[in-house]
């Protein structure tokens, strides 16, 4: 449940934790973007990049520090392959209303996916779309979440650069703890060990901020039985897509066409 995360909210944490960005652009040619509603008043901006018309969909969550624009030179990777993309934002990032908090953000993950799960724009003739679920860094938190949530509506479960809780980077980064996170972290062990959907996980070598250790632990938790744990040699956090991109790129395509 999202309110796992009410210590951390509560917080000098989230100040270490969430970078927002308030850049947005247009979107490039072809691509648009979605307002979702998340609450009455907050709107969380999300851009589509469209590939090929009937292919799947992958609904990602970006890395800290990003906003939806910066996948404007990024997402013709993924239709190059035949893959849609479609880049939601947090709150407090880009043009998204709002602060940024675990627990809103893991709540408003569930919104989103909702919103555009039963959007006409995303249906493909009489079938729904299929969807896969991708999260980079931070937004490992939203996709493994919902891959819990929704282990029915997806095709399979994406992490890049991934962890099971925060708490194990709090205490990478040497942090100040709010208190003992211990039950976080237990309980974020249990969602990732429920989730059953194929995964693919995609770590870079010298990560860092997010070691690989990190990756491999997240990697032998998950519940699947078909998972695949790919390593980007000499990669590090902010550099994984583009030090090997043939291979990062392989490693995606051919999951979601499996």
């Amino acid at each position: 449940m999202a309110d796992r995360y009410a210590m951390i909210d509560e917080s000098s944490l989230l100040h270490y934790l969430f970078y927002p960005r308030r850049q947005h652009n247009k979107p490039s040619d072809g691509a648009f973007d979605l307002a979702v509603p998340v609450e009455s008043d907050i709107l969380i901006v999300c851009r589509a990049y469209p590939g090929i018309t009937g292919k799947p969909w992958i609904l990602y969550f970006h890395g800290n520090g990003e906003v939806v624009s910066d996948y404007d030179g990024i997402a013709d990777l993924y239709n190059n392959r035949g893959l849609n993309l479609l880049v939601a934002d947090y709150r407090g990032y880009g043009a998204s209303g709002g602060k940024p908090a675990f627990t809103e953000m893991v709540k408003d993950a569930g919104k989103i996916f909702d919103f555009v799960y039963s959007h006409q724009y995303f249906r493909s003739g009489a079938d729904k779309t299929k969807w896969f679920i991708m999260g980079r860094s931070l937004g490992s938190i939203s996709a493994l979440e919902l891959a819990a949530l929704f282990p029915d509506r997806l095709a399979g479960l994406i992490i890049e650069s991934g962890f099971i809780s925060v708490a194990g980077l709090v205490r990478h980064r040497g942090l100040p703890s709010p208190g003992d996170l211990s039950t976080l972290e237990k309980e974020c062990r249990d969602l990732a060990a429920k989730i059953k959907l194929p995964v693919l996980v995609i770590h870079g070598e010298h990560d860092r901020l997010v070691p690989l250790n990190q990756g491999k632990d997240l990697y032998e938790t998950l519940g699947s039985e078909q998972k695949e744990l790919v390593v980007i040699p000499r990669a590090g956090h902010n550099d994984i897509m583009f030090v090997d991109s043939q291979k990062y790129m392989d490693a995606i395509s051919d999951f979601v066409s499996d």
